[in-house]
């Protein structure tokens, strides 16, 4: 129990260092929430309508491309937003000791291996959901790093975020990397059913063929 005792001061000392009257943390929340949601209907609007397809001129591949340069740019402006949002907020003192600095930079490190290893396994149209946009893989992708993780890119992702708090000793940034992952996990419950359907038609597709 006392060890229970000490752990529960600690969280609420460190939660307690997160001011969630800020603008910035606030439009940094925002953005957490609203690129997946974007990036994800966005595609299931490309598979249902072709919209943008038609607004490509009919080119699927211009469409997937220009799909992902809003996301992308979506993830820097997200990015940005988030570092500057958790630089203005208090730095916690438990937090801010060289040992959580050192796990900042490898929660860093490896979540940067697996989100660039991951685009670089699947290329542009891979990583931004080509799939949704007619792009349909022969096989699964099965080596490094989705040998280790299913969602290499999500949970990397992930790291990235909760690196950069540990490393400024930010508890906000603790808390955003806790909602960037709850979103992800979102995401993927809505992804992966839909996406499991498009390969589904394809098969079903080449039967009656």
């Amino acid at each position: 129990m006392e060890f229970v005792d000490k752990f529960m001061d600690s969280y609420w000392d460190v939660a307690k260092d997160i001011d969630f009257n800020s603008k910035k943390l606030q439009l940094s929340i925002f953005f957490v929430v609203f690129n997946p949601l974007y990036w994800n209907f966005g595609a299931r609007l490309e598979y249902n309508t072709k919209l943008l397809s038609k607004l490509a001129f009919g080119s699927k591949l211009l469409a997937v491309y220009l799909f992902s340069v809003s996301v992308f740019t979506l993830g820097l402006i997200r990015d940005h937003v988030y570092k500057e949002a958790i630089l203005e907020q208090p730095t916690s003192p438990l937090l801010d000791v060289p040992l959580v600095k050192a796990l900042g930079v490898l929660s860093f490190g490896v979540g940067s291996v697996f989100v660039s290893s991951s685009m670089y396994k699947l290329g542009i149209v891979g990583t931004y959901l080509g799939d949704h946009f007619g792009f349909l893989k022969d096989e699964r992708i099965t080596d490094f790093p989705f040998s280790v993780l299913d969602n290499p890119m999500y949970d990397g992702s992930t790291l990235c975020f909760l690196g950069t708090a540990l490393w400024y000793g930010k508890a906000s940034g603790i808390f955003i990397s806790g909602l960037v992952y709850a979103m992800y996990q979102l995401v993927e419950l809505l992804e992966e059913p839909f996406t499991a359907k498009i390969y589904q038609k394809r098969e079903e597709q080449k039967k009656v063929k």
